[in-house]
């Protein structure tokens, strides 16, 4: 979240903020309940001025054996006053947390200005694509003719859009978390953690899910608690209300993490095979890091996500998402999307996103400046290296044969205890 001296010093800059990010937020209600919260706070510090002075008195008073009673009644006047306004000041700091809490991060000024993501821009893409001297097939039909998908089971289990896969689908979607895992750990410094899949409250709020998604996520009404709507969520909340050390800055963190989505909205061709599901696989990337090197750190994680894709050959691209498409915590986002040559479209596999201090905030997760007392906020940021099942579809339809076999990416025939293909 935004800090409330920031939002007060530059208004008009909060104010574009939301409106490029497309958020109906009237900004003039925060200011107005913060102006009355600052009112009241000042009132009550004078009431409680006068009461120490009048305790003084009272306190010299009956030392010198003199009358106070005036004096004992304007305290008792004062202290009915203060509950009064302690009350007001109780109610009127929750209006402001709940206006507070629902003002978006505002863009980084690079970020294309946008409503929609027709004004994304695209920033690289991989030099080849896949030839065919035949049509392609969809990820669909070819996952059911070669036995990867039970489409017709599956619903027997827990309703429709939840995936079962069985054989060799299972063994690739199994060797696939795998090797991203491994990949990580061993190449790019991050560290493996595994979490729950519950979610309190407070953390979906410390990441930016609640209070606007709760509609999106699977509550657990007795409980309260949440099926992890994205993996992000359990992985950056390990180090909630933390003080952490500079010189362990950064820390990188790796995690696969089944997430849960409601998918309220889908409909039409997007519903067909594992597109868009309820339940999805992720291996997660989290950082924190310092102010000063978040933007380095958000490039270099985009290359670790994007390392994956050149290394299972799938064609892709990497685009820079305009201000209507960031998400309500981000400053920046990168998407990665690859190329599925049957559906003649882009599917997005990761969004490698830099939330500045605002999740941090949110969360309290900060860090105390190496040589002095000082505490900063830690700047967040994460992006999924990578996920399924779209990368699965990925392989699918770009290493699809005319026999109707898929061939298994070289870099994967190890996790595949030696299979080259599926036929």
């Amino acid at each position: 979240m935004l800090d409330r001296k920031f939002i007060r010093a530059r208004p008009d800059e909060v104010r574009r903020g939301i409106r490029d990010k497309g958020e109906d937020l009237d900004l003039d209600a925060f200011l107005k309940v913060d102006e009355r919260r600052r009112a009241l706070l000042a009132e009550t510090d004078e009431l409680k001025h006068r009461k120490n002075v009048l305790s003084e008195e009272i306190g010299k008073l009956k030392k010198d054996g003199k009358d106070a009673t005036s004096q004992l009644e304007e305290v008792r006047l004062l202290s009915a006053d203060m509950e009064g306004l302690e009350e007001e000041l109780a109610e009127t700091e929750k209006e402001l947390d709940d206006i507070q809490a629902r003002i978006p991060n505002i863009p980084h000024p690079s970020v294309p200005v946008g409503h929609d993501p027709s004004a994304n821009v695209e920033i690289r893409r991989s030099a080849s694509f896949p030839e065919f001297d035949f049509k392609p097939l969809p990820h669909w039909q070819i996952g059911e003719s070669l036995g990867l998908f039970d489409f017709e089971r599956a619903p027997k289990i827990s309703g429709s859009g939840f995936p079962l896969l069985r054989g060799v689908g299972a063994k690739l979607e199994r060797a696939l978390i795998r090797f991203m895992l491994d990949v990580h750990t061993e190449s790019h410094g991050f560290s493996e953690v595994w979490t729950p899949l519950l979610i309190r409250r407070e953390c979906l709020f410390g990441t930016g899910q609640l209070p606007k998604l709760e509609e999106d996520m699977y509550l657990c009404e007795k409980d309260d608690v949440f099926l992890n709507p994205t993996a992000e969520v359990p992985i950056t909340n390990i180090h909630r209300e933390e003080i952490l050390k500079q010189a362990a800055l950064p820390i990188k963190l790796v995690g696969y993490c089944p997430s849960f989505r409601r998918e309220a909205g889908s409909y039409g061709k997007e519903t067909r095979g594992i597109f868009r599901v309820h339940q999805f696989d992720k291996v997660e990337l989290v950082e924190f890091v310092t102010p000063e090197s978040s933007y380095d750190e958000l490039e270099s994680l985009l290359i670790c996500a994007e390392k994956i894709l050149q290394l299972l050959e799938l064609p892709y691209r990497v685009v820079m998402l305009c201000t209507g498409d960031l998400s309500f915590a981000a400053s920046m986002c990168y998407d990665l999307e690859v190329w599925a040559p049957a559906e003649k479209r882009w599917l997005e596999v990761s969004s490698c996103s830099n939330f500045e201090s605002f999740q941090a905030r949110r969360m309290g997760i900060r860090y105390r400046v190496e040589g002095t007392r000082k505490l900063e906020y830690v700047h967040t940021l994460n992006g999924s290296g990578v996920a399924l099942p779209r990368t699965l579809i990925g392989i699918l339809e770009n290493f699809q044969t005319r026999k109707g076999s898929v061939r298994i990416p070289e870099v994967l025939v190890p996790y595949m205890n030696g299979l080259k293909e599926i036929s």
